[in-house]
């Protein structure tokens, strides 16, 4: 129960930083996906079924206040997160390049629908120009939160096993 009631208040306050903190002092027009690093943070921390919940919900919240229809965020976060929890045995937690190296991916799975979508079905094909100026900012915004919030999200994870052995 202490880690359902740990990651919901994780992804609500991912939520209302990236959609409003975040999103007010950004330089590109783009700010960082808060939800996506904590997605990929559990997946891999927690395994596949923690990642493809975490992703599930963040996705929800997100298609629930910005999305036009009920479903396509919460599908990608949760592939995503799903994805992401294959790395769960295979990695040391304390290692930071693995995920500075999958939030990269991520990031550029999670955005390219969204200009196949968003751009090339209405025959606006300039993906040069969409990568540099929407992609790219994006992918090192979310590496530098990474690197700085990661750490953070290992040890709310340490405590979360902690507290599971101790009940």
């Amino acid at each position: 129960m202490r880690r359902v009631i740990t990651l919901t208040i994780l992804i609500l306050l991912s939520f209302v930083l990236q959609t409003t903190v975040f999103s007010m002092h950004d330089l590109t027009g783009s700010a960082p996906n808060l939800l996506l690093i904590l997605t990929m943070s559990f997946g891999i921390m927690r395994g596949r079924r923690e990642g493809m919940l975490t992703g599930f919900f963040s996705g929800l919240l997100y298609d629930l206040f910005y999305g036009s229809l009920l479903g396509p965020y919460t599908f990608l976060y949760m592939l995503i997160g799903y994805q992401n929890g294959m790395f769960h045995k295979k990695y040391l937690m304390e290692d930071i390049s693995l995920p500075v190296l999958i939030i990269t991916i991520d990031q550029f799975i999670f955005d390219m629908p969204v200009f196949i979508i968003g751009f090339m079905l209405r025959n606006r094909t300039g993906f040069g120009h969409y990568f540099m100026h929407q992609i790219l900012p994006q992918i090192l915004y979310d590496v530098l939160i990474t690197v700085l919030i990661y750490r953070i999200y290992v040890r709310i994870n340490r405590w979360l096993k902690g507290k599971d052995q101790d009940d």
